[in-house]
């Protein structure tokens, strides 16, 4: 059972930002654990499995990683033993934080389902593969899936075979996501993700690859359940994903922020919130007597005005005592009291 610390689920993705060193994945535990996520995610692949020897590395990943090689080459140095694992479980067990792993390939979802994670998360490169997607659902447990890369067609075909495979709608969350290193904010595109989820009829969320905290934000206030975010320990490091990674400072802005907005959004009721009530009395306006009237004068705009404090007569009640005999006395500035 994942126990959230607030009412959108924050997953930390660590991913390969370990950069092949379980010293540096207990590290990572450790900054997500203090930043406050409710899950530090990694990933789980066999390189020589996962891409073949003639795969090329992306764009971003021969940008951000300085230098040309195949995709195996790169993804062996990145890979995390099963040993690893244990103990990276075992750590995040001390600092209350969920372990989750994304696998790429069927070795590795085998080897992670005897972690009995709880959860499994689809990453956007496997939206398209059939027999990765019914494996999944036939497990019984909540997924998420990321949507990279896909189209609302996909997204839907993806979901769809999801669902046939006997996935449980109610345990299904789809992240609207772009998946380019990182993600011109032109493309983030995200009135998408609550029109996706809402046409899917599922759970939403956002995977999110910008630099910066804003985008994360920006989700939850339209009504985001999840958010998955990057983080490094330092985004000089080499690798492919670090620069478009949070430090820990910013995963932990970024997090007290989400908490910030849940608890800002508040419900849909317009109402006076306990901490303003007591200004409406220093805020508001009463009826005044502009000038001094005695008992039986008429009450006229040439006689009466509005002024703080609003602890007397509404201002709302101006017509209703136009051209009425005053029923008593006043100086020049007292509240208008009279019954009506």
């Amino acid at each position: 059972m994942i126990e959230q610390k607030g009412k959108t689920l924050i997953i930390a993705e660590a991913g390969v930002n370990h950069n092949g060193s379980l010293d540096r994945a207990l590290e990572l535990v450790d900054v997500a654990a203090d930043a406050g996520a409710d899950i530090v995610k990694f990933q789980t692949f066999k390189a020589d499995k996962l891409a073949a020897p003639s795969a090329k590395m992306a764009a971003y990943q021969k940008t951000n990683m300085g230098q040309e090689q195949s995709q195996q080459a790169m993804l062996k140095s990145l890979e995390l033993s099963y040993e690893a694992h244990y103990k990276l479980i075992e750590h995040c067990e001390k600092k209350n934080i969920h372990f989750l792993s994304t696998a790429f390939e069927f070795e590795s979802l085998e080897f992670l389902l005897t972690l009995k994670m709880g959860l499994w998360k689809i990453p956007s490169g496997e939206i398209t593969n059939l027999p990765y997607l019914e494996w999944i659902a036939q497990r019984g447990e909540p997924v998420i899936i990321s949507t990279g890369m896909a189209d609302f067609a996909e997204v839907n075909t993806a979901v769809q075979a999801l669902l046939q495979a006997g996935q449980d709608k109610k345990k299904l969350t789809v992240l609207h996501c772009n998946t380019e290193y990182p993600t011109p904010m032109v493309d983030v595109n995200l009135r998408a993700m609550a029109k996706m989820g809402q046409d899917l009829g599922l759970a939403f969320g956002y995977s999110d690859h910008t630099m910066g905290i804003e985008i994360p934000i920006a989700a939850v206030a339209l009504g985001a359940t999840i958010i998955e975010k990057h983080f490094t320990l330092s985004q000089d490091l080499p690798g492919p994903d670090h620069k478009a990674s949070l430090e820990p400072r910013d995963l932990t802005l970024m997090i007290k922020a989400i908490r910030n907005i849940e608890s800002a959004l508040g419900t849909a009721e317009k109402r006076v919130s306990a901490s303003e009530n007591k200004n409406r009395e220093v805020a508001r306006k009463s009826i005044i007597a502009k000038v001094a009237i005695q008992k039986g004068e008429l009450l006229t705009e040439k006689n009466l005005d509005c002024a703080r404090p609003g602890s007397g007569m509404s201002p709302m009640l101006w017509h209703k005592i136009q051209n009425r005999p005053a029923q008593k006395s006043y100086e020049a500035g007292d509240l208008l009291q009279e019954i009506i």
